[in-house]
């Protein structure tokens, strides 16, 4: 058995835009191509049609293009691109048939209905504000996601906000909720629980990890660790955050530190406790992820242009490296393909 994995990345250097590759059964991984030549594909999303949607940069213009994964090389189908930078974040809402872009430099979320092969725009949102931090001057629009009870929730680093808004079938948003974390904090992704009644929401700027409760559009603050030791002093940017197939465990990147941590959810969900710090084996690891059967995880170093797999005990969580230096070039996206 072989898992086939997604990279995106930025294509400053090295990099042509977006690549495929086998992770093996032992967590090897092989076969590393380009399948799609695209402007710094940071991120992008998959549907279950088979249709990507990749964050597009296209000189002084950004946006996202629109991607048939079932030929080889892929093949451009549509794209949205306005003058600007492209968004970070892209994400399929599959049930209403609509693409979520958040655009971090604008501030901006828009709404996308899927039409065929092609997208048609339905909506935006234009956040405002400020925070204390220097990168934080204005909104910062850095993910977005649907709520256990089918919302639409925003993440934006700049303003240290959650937004919650109800979204229609045809793509429009209605009935804003905020939420405030601490200043500073720097929100930058969030998951769920399994019983849908709290949230883990990982700080960026603060390299913090929350734990929030959750109901009809509401979070509240219930308890907070940090994802660096105490006495590391140099920068550090937390990324991503993944949870556990079981959901009884936590990874989160560090971007400085350069590790993965791990931790343990408590039974009541209250709290989380970390566990284990590991090393990326490279600088800067912005996005990992997990096989779908939780055997493996694989994360991406941006700066040095290598892979690291590791094993994963499904009894303790923790991780023991399997294969590092592994090249791949400008990475910062990693997607299992189920």
């Amino acid at each position: 058995m072989s898992y086939k994995v997604l990279f995106g990345s930025y294509t400053k250097a090295e990099s042509k835009g977006l690549y495929s590759a086998s992770l093996s059964d032992e967590g090897k991984l092989n076969n590393l191509k380009n399948v799609a030549e695209i402007g710094s594909p940071t991120y992008f999303a998959v549907s279950k049609a088979g249709l990507l949607y990749a964050v597009d940069k296209q000189g002084g213009k950004g946006g996202i293009s629109v991607w048939d994964t079932s030929k080889d090389p892929f093949q451009k189908t549509d794209e949205q691109i306005a003058d600007g930078s492209s968004p970070a974040y892209v994400f399929v809402d599959e049930r209403r048939q609509l693409v979520i872009t958040g655009n971090y430099h604008k501030g901006l979320v828009s709404v996308f209905k899927i039409d065929g092969q092609k997208l048609i725009p339905t909506d935006d949102f234009q956040n405002e504000g400020q925070g204390p931090r220097p990168e934080q001057e204005s909104s910062h629009v850095h993910f977005t996601a649907l709520t256990p009870d089918d919302r639409l929730v925003v993440v934006d680093l700049g303003t240290d906000e959650l937004l919650t808004f109800k979204l229609s079938d045809d793509g429009k948003l209605s009935d804003l909720i905020r939420f405030e974390t601490e200043k500073g904090y720097g929100p930058r992704h969030i998951r769920f629980s399994r019983d849908g009644k709290h949230a883990f929401l990982l700080g960026e700027l603060s390299s913090q990890l929350s734990v929030l409760d959750y109901a009809d559009g509401k979070f509240s603050l219930v308890s907070t660790v940090s994802t660096i030791p105490a006495d590391w002093t140099q920068h550090n940017g937390a990324a991503a955050i993944r949870l556990s197939n079981d959901y009884r465990f936590i990874y989160t990147s560090n971007r400085g530190y350069n590790s993965i941590a791990v931790f343990a959810v408590s039974k009541d969900t209250e709290s989380v406790k970390l566990i284990q710090e590991i090393s990326t084996e490279g600088d800067f690891p912005r996005d990992f992820n997990l096989t779908a059967d939780g055997k493996y995880l694989l994360v991406v170093n941006q700066n040095t242009n290598n892979a690291s797999s590791y094993a994963i005990d499904n009894a303790s969580g923790k991780l023991a490296l399997v294969e590092k230096d592994i090249y791949v070039p400008e990475s910062v996206r990693v997607y299992f393909e189920k």
